[in-house]
């Protein structure tokens, strides 16, 4: 006897780890959010520009790992001609490469902006995925502080044009010259030790200065019993530090009054204060803060990181504080990567993904889906011609709409299709409307407030609520006083 054949295995829907399907809510508030900082960008003078998702892998950035295969922290693979491409890491190093191929044909300086998705192959977690969208601006081709402070004031009135209201953020300033300073003074040749005292440092926020202090030290135990080894500083290395970042009481140790980094660090800090100072942009908006450590290796000067500094809850009551949502700094070695020329840049990077999330919860971004397009059902299958034209006239009228392309065997299901589409009203014409040229105009948002409020289904037909008759001429008129009346409008 022959064996029966095997049903073929159905393949599993599943989404890769670390990464999110979007619907039309989440993509409206996303288009809102984007436009809004859009229109700040461009009142400063910035332009558009689009890079590519791929890069090749050597052109993103001195932070990336040496290894045979290139993939820790990218998503890397070989081309046909085996070279190394990867899914950009970030908006910034792309913006480098196109600089230094264009350097010849661009106005400099260069103000650019860009909004696009990267791709990150870290290990994902809540609220960390592996591709999220981010908004850049960059200057390429200025030295002057007063790029960097104006960096600072965009991000500013980028977040009050988003509704975060004054004093509910703050846009904390640095400069790593000054940190180098710092390691100037504490001799420190090993990049792995210095980089485990940015750490502690870039921990104060969370921990305190005690936390910061064991850090620096012999290390920290935390709540759960886990060890952090520190950088093994001496006591008097440690005072160092943390007088550094003390809002500038650490220029009392001749230890950093020696360095020359340092102290230019510190004067182009003073300048981007009085710069915006200048501008009526108080220490409630933009301050220097000395703590803040920006992460990416090819930061050269002044840093800067936007805060909330709102507290919510989540849907479980828990407190949450959203921390930084953007930032950025000088980056004056990156497009010298390509053109062995000093080439100054400073940019600024908005995380719209994480931001996103923070408006939401705070209720500063709609989160409801944008409506759906007028319905016009199908009454009777041999007159769907004359349905389309329906269709074509709300659109002419540039009203969103179309037609029922379902099995119209039913009209209840045409309705339960228009409710789910979010759409406002819905055209309906049967025997009885067509031999008096009229149509039925059922406004779905009336009619959902009045069913809240009916009793029975004998009631709601005897009221028909929200649904009223017109000439078939006046159909886009008559579907404008809809819209209107709830406020319906789209992109």
């Amino acid at each position: 006897m022959a064996d029966k054949p095997k049903k073929p295995s159905r393949l599993k829907a599943r989404l890769p780890r670390g990464l999110e399907d979007r619907g039309p809510a989440a993509i409206n508030a996303t288009r809102q959010m984007v436009e809004k900082i859009r229109a700040v960008y461009e009142l400063y003078g910035f332009e558009p520009v689009e890079t590519p998702a791929f890069e090749y892998t050597d052109a993103l950035g001195k932070f990336l790992p040496d290894q045979d295969r290139p993939n820790d922290g990218v998503f890397s693979f070989q081309d046909d001609d085996e070279q190394w491409i990867s899914l950009r890491y970030d908006l910034t190093a792309p913006l480098a490469r196109y600089v230094a191929e264009n350097f010849d044909t661009l106005p400099k300086p260069y103000r650019s902006y860009r909004a696009g998705y990267v791709f990150r192959n870290e290990k994902p977690g809540p609220g960390r995925f592996r591709q999220f969208m981010q908004f850049d601006a960059d200057t390429v081709g200025s030295a002057s502080p007063a790029a960097d402070a104006e960096m600072c004031m965009m991000a500013a009135d980028t977040m009050e044009a988003l509704g975060i209201p004054r004093g509910s953020y703050v846009v904390k300033v640095n400069n790593r010259k000054v940190l180098d300073g710092v390691r100037d003074a504490l001799a420190i040749a090993d990049d792995g030790r210095w980089l485990t005292v940015m750490r502690a440092i870039d921990k104060l926020d969370r921990l305190g200065v005690d936390g910061v202090k064991q850090l620096l030290g012999e290390g920290r135990k935390d709540e759960s019993g886990d060890f952090t080894k520190g950088a093994g500083l001496k006591e008097a290395d440690i005072a160092l530090v943390v007088a550094s970042i003390d809002q500038g009481s650490a220029q009392v140790d001749p230890r950093l009054r020696d360095s020359k980094i340092g102290q230019e660090g510190r004067a182009e800090l003073d300048e981007i204060g009085k710069l915006v100072a200048a501008s009526g942009y108080g220490a409630d908006r933009i301050k220097i803060d000395p703590s803040v450590v920006r992460g990416l290796e090819y930061y050269t000067g002044p840093v800067y990181e936007v805060e909330l500094l709102l507290e919510t809850k989540d849907e479980k009551g828990r407190p949450v504080r959203f921390g930084s949502v953007g930032g950025g700094g000088r980056y004056d070695g990156l497009v010298s990567r390509f053109r062995g020329e000093p080439v100054p840049a400073t940019g600024f990077s908005i995380g719209v993904s994480r931001l996103q999330a923070a408006l939401t919860m705070l209720g500063q971004l709609d989160s409801g889906a944008e409506f759906g397009p007028v319905v016009v059902t199908v009454f009777d299958r041999e007159r769907v011609a004359e349905y389309q034209k329906f269709v074509s006239a709300l659109r002419g009228a540039n009203i969103r709409a179309e037609l029922y392309l379902g099995n119209p065997k039913n009209m209840g299901n045409q309705l339960k299709y228009a409710d789910r589409r979010n759409s406002p009203c819905v055209i309906i014409q049967g025997p009885d409307e067509k031999a008096k040229g009229e149509v039925q105009i059922k406004d779905l948002i009336e009619g959902a407030k009045a069913a809240a409020a009916i009793a029975s289904n004998q009631e709601w037909r005897e009221s028909r609520p929200a649904q009223f008759s017109c000439k078939e001429s006046e159909i886009d008129a008559k579907v404008r006083e809809v819209l209107a009346r709830h406020d319906v409008k789209w992109g």
